[in-house]
């Protein structure tokens, strides 16, 4: 298939194909319960933390103005970025791992994991036309997709998604910048978060030799680090734009040399950074995990939505008729620990611990 093309016909629009796809996708239910489902920090929380919402919107901010930069279809990577986390779970990575170990436990290897199911999102559960499921969206979206993570061959994808996907060759140049803006975004806005709300500080960051380099232009404004608000805003603004540069210039001739191709999956990527700076934000997401991600306060507010994900999963497996019309309509067609699987995927953190609460009482 060409990359604008779609699986199923559509009539001429004003839009490029690739807006028409970005489109799509912000007016789909799932977009928008993104509001309320965790980043890092619980949505409860403040009206401050990022959501999966505000990453997304973040991520394509960066994504776009990579591929802008480098003469790329920047559409694309709009419509990629926003979709990306779409088939993310409530509580957010410890959601997912929850809700796949509960199906491979109940004997279903298949398990969960969110970026097939953020693909499954668009084109399955996603109602929008009477003749076919999903948003129908392009070629190139969905592979970008289905194709966030590398490598792209998983042993639950059926048959057909290699046939039509080809999983042994990279997704377009586009995806890759999605892939590296998606890391440039939850890098900068959790230590944003994570400096707001007092788990973690900017003299522990300083650990990192690339926190030392983005601090060291904050402090040439002239600003201090009791100027706790703006300090943080200089900071976040001068961590993107360093790493967004340094993406440009070592991907610009890369890029260049690979147009529009495809490359097969053992063909080095065209995108990223230099040797040194990839070494140096390894070992800044090593210091976050421990410092930030595996700090008490988080890890208890995960443990609370891991109980809540199992809660939900044996209940409405026990008692399918709990069940909302649309998702019980589907037992006739499908299994049922994947419909309960997906039903519990599409709920925000809000409605979730809502409906554990209401089942088992306050968590």
């Amino acid at each position: 298939m060409r990359p604008d093309q779609r699986f199923f016909g559509i009539d001429d629009d004003f839009r490029s194909p690739f807006a028409r796809d970005r489109d799509r996708i912000i007016h789909s239910g799932s977009f928008r319960k993104l509001e309320y489902k965790t980043q890092v920090f619980l949505n409860q929380e403040g009206d401050f933390f990022r959501t999966r919402l505000t990453h997304s919107i973040e991520v394509s901010q960066i994504a776009r103005s990579i591929t802008a930069d480098l003469g790329l279809r920047e559409p694309l990577a709009e419509a990629i970025a926003l979709a990306h986390d779409l088939g993310h779970t409530p509580f957010g990575h410890v959601g997912g791992d929850t809700l796949d170990e509960c199906l491979k436990a109940d004997g279903h290897s298949n398990g969960f994991e969110h970026n097939f199911q953020s693909f499954r999102v668009v084109t399955l559960l996603e109602k929008r036309y009477r003749d076919f499921d999903g948003l129908n969206l392009t070629f190139a979206t969905l592979e970008g997709i289905l194709k966030h993570s590398y490598p792209y061959r998983k042993p639950f994808l059926p048959e057909w998604i290699d046939e039509a996907f080809e999983l042994d060759v990279h997704p377009s140049v586009e995806a890759m910048i999605v892939d590296r803006a998606d890391e440039i975004a939850y890098m900068s806005h959790d230590i944003d978060d994570g400096v707001h709300s007092g788990l973690i500080s900017f003299e522990r960051l300083r650990e990192s030799e690339l926190i030392r380099t983005i601090l060291e232009k904050v402090e040439e404004e002239g600003i201090d680090v009791r100027e706790d608000e703006m300090f943080r805003y200089r900071f976040t603004s001068h961590f993107i734009n360093h790493l967004v540069y340094s993406i440009l210039n070592y991907s610009r001739s890369k890029v260049a040399g690979a147009g529009y191709g495809r490359l097969e999956s053992t063909a080095a990527l065209p995108v990223g950074f230099e040797p040194e700076l990839e070494t140096q934000i390894k070992k800044l997401k090593k210091l976050l995990f421990a410092e930030l991600y595996q700090h008490k306060q988080i890890v208890r507010r995960m443990y609370a939505g891991k109980q809540a994900i199992r809660g939900l999963y044996g209940a409405l497996t026990e008692e399918p008729k709990m069940l909302p019309r649309y998702f019980r309509q589907q037992l006739g067609n499908r299994a049922l620990h994947r419909v309960v699987a997906d039903y519990i995927a599409s709920m925000s953190d809000r409605f979730a611990l809502s409906l554990y609460n209401e089942l088992y009482g306050k968590l």
